[in-house]
C-alpha cells in the first residue's frame, strides 16, 4: 500500500478517480442510512471550498474550526479546508462552551463548521469570538437565513484551488478539557503523509490488499481517528461507517448490517465488549458455560484464526461475522481484555503514539504475539531510550511542527536535534517497543523508590468486584513522613455488588480482594490508602482517566 504522490491535493484528486462509485462514508439518522460514495464527497466538499474561495474574503491560511458529531459531512469540512488554503481545527463536542472559547481564542478561525445538533453553541461563540465571521451548518435538512448550509452553496466545481507547502500546518489538534492556556498540536501535511505511507506499510501486514468496511467510534477530534479511521483509511479505499451511539447492543446491530470487518478502538471499548460477552455467558444454561469454558481452554493450542472462529462462531455473529480485528490505542491495552479476544479469533493490534507525533508511532503487526509490546516504530521513525531517565525518545516526519504560539512550550519537549521527548518510559527489545510507565505519573516514595501507577493498576484491574482503578501518589500531611508521596489507589466497585451487599461488605470484599491482589506486587509498590468512590471517575472522550480531576476529587 503506497503513494502515488505526497501532494495532499492531488492525493484529494487521485482518491475521487480511483473508487468513484464505492461507499466511502456512511451513518444512520432518523432518515435511515445515509451513505457517499468517495465522488459524492468529492463534488460537494469541492463545491463548497468553490464557495469559500470565491464567494468570501477568507485568505489562504485562516483557520476553520468544526464542532460536530462524527458524520459523512466532516470529511466535507475536512476537504474543502485543505482545497481552499486552510488549517483545520477539529473540536471536541463534549468540552463546555467556556472551554470551547479557550480554544478558539487561541486558535482564531474565521469560519466554524456546525452540525444542526450544535449551532446554537456555535452562534453563542460567533458572539463571543471576533475572528469568527462565517457559519457553515453540515446538515441537508437545516434551514437557516444567518448560517451557510453546504448543500445550498450553488453548483459549482472548479476554482484555483489553494496548494500550501508540504510544511506548512494542516490541524491543530487540542488536547481534551483544555482550559486557561490551551495546548494546540500543530500538524503539518507532511506529518500526514508521511503517517500514511507508514501507515500503509502496517495495514498491508494487517490486510495484505483487502478494502475493508469500518466501524468508527471515536470523536474526530481525536487524532487517532483523524489520521488513522479517516484520512488512512480512505486513502486505502476503505467504507466507513459512524456511530452515534456507544451502546454495544446499537454498535453490534451495525456491525451485522453493513459486515463490519475492522475498527480503530480504545482499551476501555474492548473491555466493555468482553464484559458483554461475560455477561451473557453467566445468564446462559450451564452446558453453554461448560462448553465454553472447554472451548476456551482448547483454543490456547490452536494458532488458527479461522478454527476459533468456527469453535466461537456464535460470539463471531453476534459480530456480523466479518469481523477480523482492531487497531487499539489511545490508552494501555489490558493484556487480559487482548488475550481474550484473541483466543476467540479476533485480532487485536496494539498501537502506540501521542498528538505530537501526528500520532501513530508504532502498531505491532509481529507474528511473534507479544501482547505486551506496542510493536517495532513505524518505518520513518527512529527510537531510543535517555539512559539517565528510561524516557522514549523519537525522530522522523511525523513529529509535529509544534505547540501553536507556544514556542517555549515545544522547545522543552523537542530539542535541539529535533528529538521528541514523550515523557513515557519504555523499554526497547530486539526493536520492539514496551511502553512501561509515565514520567509525570511516578510516584517517588520517602527512600527515593519508584513507583509507576499503571503497573499497580494493572494488578489491581484482576479483581472481578472493580469498574474502574486509578492509581497515583498523594502527598502525607502527617507524621514522620509528612510531605512524602504515598501509593494510593481510588477505586469505584461495580454497579451490582451494592444491589446484593451494604455497603459495609462491599467495602470489607474490595479492601480484601485489593490487599490479597497487592501480594503480587513488591512491598513499596503496594497501595498503603485506598479511597472507595461509588461515582465513575471523570475521563477524557476517548476513555482515560483525568488524573487531575481525581486528585482534586479526593482532596476535597
Amino acid at each position: 500500500m503506497g503513494l502515488r504522490s505526497k501532494d495532499i491535493l492531488s492525493i484529494l484528486e487521485d482518491k475521487t478517480r480511483d473508487y468513484q462509485e464505492k461507499i466511502a462514508l456512511g451513518t444512520k439518522d432518523t432518515f435511515g442510512w445515509k451513505e457517499f460514495t468517495y465522488k459524492g464527497i468529492g463534488q460537494l466538499s469541492r463545491k463548497v471550498a468553490r464557495y469559500i474561495i470565491e464567494e468570501t474574503d477568507v485568505p489562504k491560511g485562516e483557520r476553520l474550526a468544526i464542532l460536530s458529531e462524527s458524520k459523512p459531512e466532516y470529511a466535507t469540512a475536512v476537504f474543502a479546508s485543505a482545497l481552499s488554503g486552510m488549517v483545520t481545527v477539529p473540536l471536541d463536542v463534549k468540552l463546555t462552551k467556556y472551554e470551547l472559547k479557550s480554544i478558539l481564542m487561541d486558535a482564531q478561525p474565521t469560519i466554524l463548521f456546525t452540525s444542526q445538533y450544535y449551532l446554537e453553541t456555535a452562534r453563542a461563540l460567533k458572539e463571543e469570538i471576533p475572528s469568527i465571521k462565517y457559519i457553515f451548518v453540515l446538515d441537508q435538512h437545516s434551514k437557516h437565513t444567518d448560517v451557510i448550509n453546504v448543500y445550498d452553496v450553488p453548483d459549482k466545481f472548479s476554482a484555483k484551488w489553494r496548494r500550501r507547502s508540504p510544511k506548512s500546518t494542516a490541524f491543530i489538534i487540542y488536547t481534551s478539557g483544555t482550559t486557561g492556556q490551551p495546548k494546540g498540536v500543530e500538524i503539518s501535511f507532511a506529518n500526514i503523509t508521511s503517517q500514511l505511507e507508514d501507515l500503509g506499510y502496517a495495514l498491508g501486514e494487517i490486510l495484505g490488499d483487502k478494502k475493508v468496511t469500518a466501524l468508527s467510534i471515536l470523536p474526530m477530534n481525536h487524532l487517532f481517528e483523524m489520521t488513522v479511521g479517516f484520512c488512512t483509511f480512505l486513502n486505502y479505499g476503505f467504507s466507513v461507517y459512524y456511530t452515534q451511539s456507544l451502546k454495544p447492543k446499537d454498535i453490534l446491530g451495525i456491525m451485522q448490517e453493513k459486515k463490519v470487518e475492522f475498527m480503530i478502538v480504545v482499551p476501555a471499548f474492548l473491555k466493555l465488549l468482553k464484559a458483554g460477552i461475560e455477561s451473557e455467558l453467566k445468564n446462559a444454561p450451564k452446558i453453554t458455560q461448560i462448553l465454553f469454558n472447554a472451548m476456551y481452554h482448547f483454543a490456547k493450542f490452536i494458532p488458527s484464526y479461522g478454527i476459533k472462529k468456527m469453535l466461537f462462531k456464535k460470539i463471531h455473529d453476534k459480530f456480523g461475522g466479518n469481523f477480523i480485528g482492531c487497531i487499539s490505542g489511545g490508552a494501555p491495552l489490558d493484556l487480559g481484555v487482548a488475550a481474550f479476544f484473541e483466543r476467540i479469533g479476533i485480532k487485536v493490534y496494539q498501537g502506540y503514539g501521542l498528538s505530537e507525533t501526528s500520532p501513530v508511532v508504532c502498531v505491532n503487526t509481529d507474528r511473534r504475539n507479544d501482547l505486551a509490546s506496542v510493536g517495532r516504530p513505524l518505518k520513518h521513525f527512529e527510537a531510543r531510550i535517555d539512559s539517565q531517565t528510561g524516557e522514549l525518545q523519537l525522530k522522523g516526519p511525523s513529529v509535529m511542527k509544534g505547540y501553536h504560539n507556544q514556542p517555549e512550550l515545544t522547545a522543552e519537549v523537542i530539542d535541539e536535534d529535533g528529538w521528541l521527548h514523550t515523557g513515557d518510559i519504555a523499554k526497547i527489545d530486539r526493536g520492539h517497543i514496551y511502553i512501561t510507565g509515565r514520567i509525570k505519573n511516578m510516584i517517588v516514595l520517602a527512600g527515593g523508590k519508584k513507583v509507576f501507577p499503571e503497573e499497580v493498576e494493572s494488578v489491581l484491574e484482576k479483581s472481578e468486584y472493580l469498574a474502574e482503578t486509578c492509581v497515583m501518589g498523594i502527598n502525607r500531611s502527617f507524621g514522620a513522613k509528612d510531605g512524602m508521596e504515598e501509593v494510593t489507589a481510588i477505586v469505584v466497585p461495580k454497579e451490582d455488588l451494592y444491589k446484593n451487599h451494604s455497603e459495609e461488605e462491599v467495602e470489607k470484599l474490595v479492601r480484601d480482594d485489593i490487599k490479597l491482589l497487592s501480594m503480587q506486587l513488591t512491598q513499596y509498590k503496594r497501595p498503603s490508602t485506598v479511597i472507595i468512590k461509588k461515582e465513575p471517575l471523570p475521563r477524557t472522550t476517548t476513555r482515560k482517566v483525568k488524573r487531575n480531576e481525581v486528585k482534586k476529587l479526593i482532596e476535597v
